[in-house]
């Protein structure tokens, strides 16, 4: 069986999911996929924002479920 390797794996620290999807403007990105991370902290119900994983993201949580990655794309 043939393994495939995403470009989305290791540039948001993330897995690929069915409901994975990458949008780009110009020279922005919007990666969003579903949620599966256990936050060590209380989250708000309705949106959340953080720091990314990596310099320059940021992370909006969307009703503790959808979780959309704004970065620079390369």
């Amino acid at each position: 069986m043939a393994k495939l390797h995403s470009p989305f794996e290791n540039r948001f620290g993330s897995k690929p999911t069915p409901g994975t999807f990458l949008l780009r403007f110009g020279r922005r990105e919007v990666f969003v996929c579903r949620d599966f991370r256990h936050r060590y902290y209380r989250v708000s119900p309705f949106i959340d924002c953080s720091a990314g994983v990596e310099r320059g993201h940021v992370e909006i949580l969307m009703f503790r479920k959808w979780l959309l990655v704004l970065s620079r794309a390369r």
